[in-house]
């Protein structure tokens, strides 16, 4: 009995000898390692992004300054209600043009995506995470509603889409 407890034993460690060795942990042998990510989160939403399901939304990022970006949100059917913000992607609120009380914060999250504070009369309303896909063509954005105590009270998602250079 001793003996072959003393067996499965050794065969237990042995197994866990070779599953844990540097090798196994890296995948096979000869697998491609996934490229590494260059896209520039200041720059790779610049151009026109169109709503998905709301014609009257349409963002437009462009360059500010040294490293920043200026976002305008437009209403084609109204454009009297068009508002815009810049960022230097620092985290610094900044007023928002167009929406008198409103000061708007951006960071960089990593390569794909970035998080929008928005805050109204000096308190955090809504954190928006934008995340570009994989072709940089689309952005996911999860819209994040708190109350002034900081509770989220509602989440939605809105998909904007590059407007195509004709």
């Amino acid at each position: 009995m001793r003996i072959r407890n003393l067996l499965v034993c050794t065969a237990v460690l042995a197994a866990a000898l070779v599953t844990a060795s540097p090798g196994f942990a890296q995948g096979q042998a000869g697998a491609k390692p996934k490229p590494v990510d260059t896209t520039d989160p200041r720059t790779a939403r610049f151009g026109v992004w169109d709503n998905s399901t709301n014609p009257n939304n349409v963002m437009t990022y462009e360059g500010y300054e040294k490293g920043g970006s200026k976002l305008t949100v437009s209403n084609p059917s109204n454009p009297a209600n068009d508002w815009s913000y810049v960022t230097l992607f620092d985290g610094v609120f900044r007023p928002v043009t167009g929406q008198p009380g409103s000061e708007t914060a951006v960071e960089i999250i990593n390569p794909k995506s970035i998080r929008i504070y928005n805050k109204r009369d000096g308190v955090v309303y809504q954190v928006v995470i934008n995340t570009l896909s994989e072709d940089n063509n689309t952005i996911s954005n999860e819209y994040i509603r708190m109350d002034k105590a900081g509770k989220i009270t509602g989440v939605t998602h809105v998909t904007y889409i590059r407007r195509q250079k004709k």
